[in-house]
C-alpha cells in the first residue's frame, strides 16, 4: 500500500488501484468508541477524501474484539444543558452524513461487536460486510441507558431494515447475530475471517445495489398506517416499562410516528430528542449503574481460580439452580441430597435452563454431562469448590461442616449459601475459620446478577479472591459484605416486607400495596416477592433478623408456615398460584379507601434508612457499592440510581422530614438513622 496517513486513532492507506483502506484503532483503549477527538479526526479524513476521491472507502478496526462499541458515554455525563448536548449529537450525525454523502462507495467491515454509534457509523456507509459469529454482536442498546440512537440511527435503520426489525432492534436494546442483521438487511455480505479482504475489494468494484427496506416496510411507513402500528409498539412497550420512568423506548416511537424515518426532518428531531434524554434524570442514572457495573467487577485484579470442580449440598430451589448455572459456565458439578427424589426436580430445571440457553446439541450434551447426581457426597475429596445451601439451620449447617472437613482436600473453598447468618457463627468449629466465604446467590438464579461475598475480618485474602473470580466466571457480579446479620439485600429488604405487613394489617389490599412498589419501580411488589422467594424463608430471615435489630417477627408469616402456605413453591400464599403465574384478588372498595397518602414512603423509607445503617456499620465500602449492589440484588428502581442515590437527588431534609412525619404517626420503627446526617 502507498500513501499512507497516520492520525491518532486512524490510518488512512491508499492502495494501488486508488482504493481506500481506513484503519481505526483508539489510542490507549481496549475497544473502539467514538470520543469528540475520534469523530474530529474521522471528519478531518473525510473532508479530505472529498477533495482526493479515492475509487471506494473500506473502514475497518484494529481490535480483535470488534469493529466499534458505540459512543463514548462519558463525555454525555459531563454535559448539563440541552444546548450543548444538541451540538454534540449534531456535531456526530454531521460526520456521518458527510461519510454518506461521500461520491464514492463506501463499505465497513464488522468483525466483532458494533454497537450504538458502530453500528450508526456502518449504517451511514453503502455496504457492509460481517465475519462470521454465532454471538449476538450486532444492536442499538442505547434504550438500555436511558437513550436512543442518536447519529442517525432511528433514520437509517428504519430505511434499510424496515420499520419491524429496527423498532425491534431500538426498543429492546438487545444486540443480534449477524445471521440475522444478515436477513434484515443491515448485512450485505457475510465472510470468514481469512476472505473479508477480498470479499470488501469485490463489492467495492461491483457496486450492487443498496440494500433498503422491503416494499411492505416501506408502505408500512407510509404516515396512514404509522398511527396504528403505534399503538402496538406503545402497548408492547408499556408492558415492560413505564413511561413516567424510562421515556425514551416513548421517544423513539414519537420521533417515527412524526417523522417516518424523513432524511429532511428525522435527524434533527433525533438530535433535540437525545438532548433532553441527555439531561433527564433516567439516563444519568442508568448511566450512572452501568459505570457502577463496571466497578463492582473490579473490586479484585484477574487471578487463577485453580477451580474446575464444584460440589453443591442441598439440590433446594437455591442449591440444585446454582449447581445448574455452574455446569452451564463450563464447571464440572456434582449435586448432593438425601435421595434421588429429592434431586430429580433440579436436574429437571437444569435440564430446562441448558435447552434454554444452548442451541448445539455437542455443546448441550456436554453441558448436561457436566451435572450429575452425588447421593454419597463422592464428589467432596475432587471439588476445588464446595457449595452448602442446606436449609438455614445454624446447627445443621454446624454438623455438616464438621463431616466436610473430613473428606475434602486442603486447597478446596467450603463456602455458605446462607442469607442471614453470621459467618462467625458458621465457623466457629472448624478447624480452617480462616479459608471459609458467603456466596449468597439470589432466586431466581439464572436472572439475577448479584452473588454477595461475605467475608470476616481475617478471611484469608486469597480465599476470597479465587472466591471473587469464580464469581465472575459463572458471569456474575460480585458484592464484598462484611459479615453481618441479613448482609446487605436481605438487610434491605426485610423492613420493607415488614412494612408491607403493617399496611395489610392497616387493611390495605395485597395487590394495592404492591402496585404502590411497582409504581415506585420496583420489579415486583414486597408482597409477590414473599410469595417468590418463599414465605418460610421470608420467616427464616425475620428471625434472624428480628433477633439482631430487636424486630418483631410478623405473626402472619409464622401462621402461613404453620398452615403450608409458602407462596409460589406450595401454590398457596397471599395470592394463589399456578403453572400460569399469581390469582391475585381485587381491592374491596373499603380496602382502596384505607391507603394511606404516605404509602410510598412507608415502603421505601425503611430501605434508605437500613442503607444508611449498613454504610455507617462499614458493611461494604462505600455507597456506590451499596447502591449497585441493591439493585443488582433487589431490583431496586435502576432508573432511581439505588438508595442513596435516590436520596440524595429527593434530599435530605425532605428525607429526614418524612422520617419525622412517619415516627409521629407510627412510632420508632420510623426513627432516621443518625447516620443520615454524614451523607455527603
Amino acid at each position: 500500500m502507498t500513501n499512507k496517513m497516520k492520525f491518532d486513532h486512524w490510518t488512512l492507506n491508499l492502495d494501488n488501484s486508488n482504493l481506500a483502506w481506513l484503519c481505526f484503532d483508539k489510542h490507549e483503549s481496549s475497544a473502539n468508541v467514538l470520543s469528540s477527538p475520534v469523530l474530529k479526526e474521522f471528519a478531518a479524513i473525510i473532508e479530505h477524501l472529498e477533495l482526493n476521491l479515492p475509487s471506494g472507502l473500506i473502514i475497518y478496526s484494529g481490535k480483535q474484539n470488534g469493529f466499534i462499541m458505540g459512543a463514548d458515554i462519558k463525555e454525555f455525563t459531563k454535559i448539563n444543558e440541552e444546548k450543548k448536548a444538541y451540538a454534540l449529537i449534531r456535531q456526530g450525525q454531521k460526520v456521518l452524513d458527510a461519510l454518506e454523502d461521500l461520491a464514492c462507495p463506501t463499505l465497513s467491515v464488522i468483525n466483532g461487536y458494533t454497537l450504538g454509534g458502530g453500528l450508526e457509523l456502518a449504517m451511514a456507509c453503502n455496504y457492509r460486510i460481517a465475519i462470521k459469529s454465532d454471538r449476538p454482536i450486532i444492536g442499538l442498546p442505547e434504550v438500555q441507558l436511558g437513550l436512543h440512537p442518536g447519529f442517525g440511527g432511528t433514520v437509517r435503520a428504519v430505511k434499510i431494515a424496515g420499520v419491524r426489525a429496527a423498532m425491534k432492534l431500538m426498543l429492546t436494546g438487545k444486540p443480534i447475530r449477524v445471521n440475522v442483521a444478515h436477513k434484515n438487511g443491515l448485512i450485505d455480505r457475510l465472510c470468514t475471517d481469512e476472505e473479508w479482504q477480498n470479499q470488501a475489494r469485490s463489492m467495492i468494484k461491483a457496486k450492487p445495489k443498496q440494500a433498503t427496506a422491503p416494499v411492505v416496510e416501506k408502505i408500512l411507513n407510509l404516515f396512514f398506517l404509522r398511527g396504528f402500528i403505534v399503538k402496538t409498539l406503545i402497548k408492547q412497550v408499556s408492558s415492560k416499562a413505564n413511561k413516567n420512568h424510562y421515556p425514551a423506548p416513548y421517544a423513539m416511537i414519537d420521533l417515527w410516528k412524526q417523522h417516518g424515518a424523513s432524511s429532511v426532518t428525522g435527524y434533527r428531531a433525533e438530535a433535540r430528542s437525545m438532548a433532553k434524554l441527555i439531561c433527564g434524570s433516567t439516563s444519568r442514572n442508568l448511566i450512572r449503574v452501568f459505570f457502577l457495573q463496571n466497578k463492582l467487577k473490579s473490586q479484585f485484579t484477574a487471578s487463577e481460580i485453580n477451580i474446575n470442580n464444584i460440589h453443591v449440598i442441598g439440590a433446594g430451589i437455591m442449591g440444585g439452580d446454582i449447581a445448574s448455572w455452574c455446569a452451564l459456565k463450563g464447571f464440572n458439578v456434582t449435586l448432593q441430597d438425601r435421595s434421588s427424589e429429592d434431586i430429580a426436580p433440579a436436574l429437571k430445571r437444569a435440564e430446562k435452563l441448558f435447552t434454554k440457553k444452548i442451541r448445539n446439541k455437542s455443546d448441550l450434551d456436554k453441558t448436561r454431562m457436566r451435572l450429575s447426581e452425588d447421593l454419597d457426597g463422592s464428589g467432596i475429596p475432587k471439588a476445588d469448590l464446595i457449595i452448602e445451601a442446606i436449609y438455614e439451620n445454624l446447627e445443621a449447617k454446624k454438623e455438616l461442616y464438621k463431616k466436610l472437613e473430613l473428606n475434602m482436600k486442603p486447597t478446596a473453598i467450603l463456602a455458605t449459601n446462607t442469607s442471614s447468618i453470621l459467618l462467625e457463627d458458621l465457623r466457629a468449629d472448624l478447624m480452617q475459620p480462616k479459608k471459609f466465604i458467603g456466596l449468597h446467590f439470589f432466586n431466581p438464579v439464572s436472572q439475577l446478577p448479584l452473588v454477595e461475598i461475605i467475608s470476616c475480618s481475617d478471611t484469608d485474602t486469597n480465599t476470597l479472591q479465587r472466591g471473587f473470580n469464580f464469581v465472575k466466571k459463572i458471569s456474575k457480579s460480585p458484592l464484598l459484605c462484611k459479615s453481618s446479620e441479613g448482609f446487605i439485600v436481605n438487610r434491605i429488604l426485610s423492613p420493607y416486607m415488614a412494612e408491607a405487613m403493617h399496611l395489610s394489617e392497616d387493611g390495605m389490599a395485597s395487590i394495592d400495596i404492591d402496585k404502590i412498589a411497582v409504581n415506585f419501580g420496583m420489579p415486583m411488589g414486597p408482597v409477590e416477592l414473599a410469595d417468590t422467594v418463599g414465605i418460610d424463608v421470608a420467616l427464616n430471615v425475620s428471625k434472624v433478623l428480628g433477633k439482631a435489630f430487636n424486630r418483631p417477627i410478623p405473626k402472619r408469616l409464622i401462621d402461613m408456615v404453620k398452615n403450608n402456605e409458602l407462596g409460589k413453591k406450595s401454590g398457596a400464599g397471599f395470592y394463589t398460584w399456578t403453572v400460569d403465574g399469581a390469582t391475585k384478588p381485587k381491592a374491596t372498595p373499603s380496602e382502596t379507601a384505607r391507603i394511606p397518602h404516605n404509602a410510598e414512603d412507608r415502603l421505601i423509607l425503611p430501605m434508605l434508612n437500613e442503607a444508611i445503617a449498613c454504610l455507617e456499620e462499614g458493611i461494604v465500602n462505600d455507597s456506590d457499592m451499596l447502591d449497585i449492589g441493591v439493585i443488582f440484588g433487589t431490583g431496586f428502581a435502576p432508573f432511581r440510581g439505588g438508595p442513596i442515590q435516590y436520596a440524595k437527588e429527593r434530599g435530605l431534609e425532605e428525607i429526614l422530614s418524612a422520617f419525622k412525619e412517619l415516627e409521629a404517626e407510627h412510632g420508632s420503627r420510623f426513627k432516621a438513622h443518625p447516620g443520615w446526617q454524614n451523607l455527603k
